[in-house]
């Protein structure tokens, strides 16, 4: 066995991206180590994954253990707190129908899986070890720097690194290119309970989106009765807000009229958990012997569930880029930075949706979606994880937004109909 602390690839990071990453290149035949600054099981929210998720989970060879771990999931329910209306969006009538459904998981067995996935490919992988400091020299090893374990430092010099560190954002944080998005600026509050009402029927396994004031919940069924529940809102929803964070959480579910329905049995059964300012992206994402993929490179606000889809895609292309490097650096830099693009091309496809989810408009054509020019399929095609740029979804993506800045434009001019969301009986696009 070659020596772990002078591998081809270190991969900083051991969540979906860093573990999809190292085994990728593991089975590629690179020496590989892989380091978490944790240790497995522990704690994380994306749980709700989606339908482009499964062939890269097939090609890593885990797919029937996250079957036995997972909920099935058929598609995304919307429900409007102003109407009490739901409307569900199911992934068999995506544009691309390869795959039709996927799984909601509790992250910690999920997370777990991956990596020790990426350990019996063959990566080093190692827990409890965090990187304090990193060092890049042109035509030379790069000189990465951790705390191990053991509380000793151990030094790691690989030809070549990908951070994929998360939220903490490691190399974008050293290199201060880390932008926050003005645009987004919210934050969210969640937690599991036990007996929270689940959806039966149709709707068993959906996951549920409800659309609240100045922000938006997630009901996500996991297995063994839990249910992740999650507000994210805007300045406004926590302007002025005092008290602990489980009486600000109660409050924010007592005011949710859909929510708290589903709630009055409910028991927390988890901390409350709290995180700020969703949406960042490095403006930088590659370099001379490094590349940043998943959340160490960007993350959007997780309402149509992208993050562990965009973690794993860009662990996958990372591998990919890490491979070619090693034996083209000229040509691997150039994929690198077509990686960068890519993945920032797909948050931001995902993005403009997102941005909107709290203006009227857009809110009355998710909850009254119709098919024309096939605009309904091709935005669920998007919530299915089709975010890489499609062609099937191209025209029906765009008439979808052609209508919504039409219908934006007569809105502010006080002319068109009224608003379903606003109680009317009138849909913008009638439902099909």
């Amino acid at each position: 066995m070659s020596d772990p602390t002078s591998p081809d690839v270190l991969v900083i990071g051991g969540g979906p991206a860093g573990s999809t990453a190292a085994a990728m290149l593991a089975m590629q035949g690179r020496a590989v180590t892989l380091v978490e600054k944790d240790a497995h099981p522990r704690f994380h929210i994306g749980e709700s994954l989606l339908p482009a998720n499964l062939a890269i989970m097939a090609r890593l060879g885990v797919l029937d253990e996250v079957r036995e771990i997972g909920v099935h999931k058929p598609g995304a329910e919307f429900v409007s707190d102003r109407t009490g209306r739901s409307c569900p969006f199911p992934f068999r009538h995506a544009l691309n129908r390869t795959h039709t459904h996927a799984w909601q998981v509790k992250r910690a067995e999920f997370d777990s899986l991956l990596f020790a996935n990426a350990r019996r490919k063959g990566a080093a992988a190692f827990e409890n070890t965090r990187v304090t400091d990193i060092a890049f020299a042109p035509g030379r090893r790069a000189e990465v720097r951790a705390k191990g374990a053991a509380g000793g430092e151990v030094v790691f010099r690989p030809r070549y690194v990908l951070d994929a560190s998360g939220r903490d954002a490691f190399l974008a944080g050293r290199m201060r290119v880390k932008t926050a998005n003005k645009y987004n600026n919210t934050a969210a509050m969640y937690a599991h309970f036990t007996g929270v009402t689940r959806r039966e029927g149709d709707l068993d396994g959906y996951i549920s989106i409800h659309l609240a004031e100045d922000g938006w919940f997630w009901l996500i069924p996991l297995p063994g009765g839990i249910m992740s529940v999650g507000f994210v809102g805007n300045q406004s929803a926590w302007k002025g807000r005092k008290g602990t964070p489980q009486e600000l959480f109660r409050e924010r579910i007592a005011r949710s009229p859909t929510v708290s329905a589903r709630m009055r049995q409910a028991e927390i059964v988890s901390e409350i958990y709290a995180t700020a300012n969703y949406s960042y992206r490095a403006r930088q994402g590659s370099g001379d012997g490094f590349l940043m993929i998943g959340d160490a490179y960007g993350f959007v606000d997780p309402m149509f569930s992208t993050g562990v889809l965009m973690a794993m895609t860009a662990g996958e292309l990372g591998a990919r880029t890490a491979h070619v490097w090693l034996d083209d650096p000229a040509r691997g830099q150039r994929l690198a930075q077509r990686t960068s693009r890519e993945m920032a091309r797909a948050m931001d496809r995902i993005s403009w949706l997102i941005y909107r989810i709290n203006d009227p408009v857009l809110r009355s054509l998710f909850m009254a979606p119709r098919n024309t020019l096939w605009m309904r399929d091709g935005i669920i095609n998007m919530l299915a994880g089709n975010l890489r740029g499609d062609p099937r979804a191209a025209i029906p993506v765009l008439c979808f937004k052609a209508v919504y800045h039409a219908f934006s434009g007569l809105h502010r001019l006080g002319l068109g109909p009224a608003m379903p969301e606003e109680g009317s009986a009138h849909a913008i696009t009638a439902a099909e």
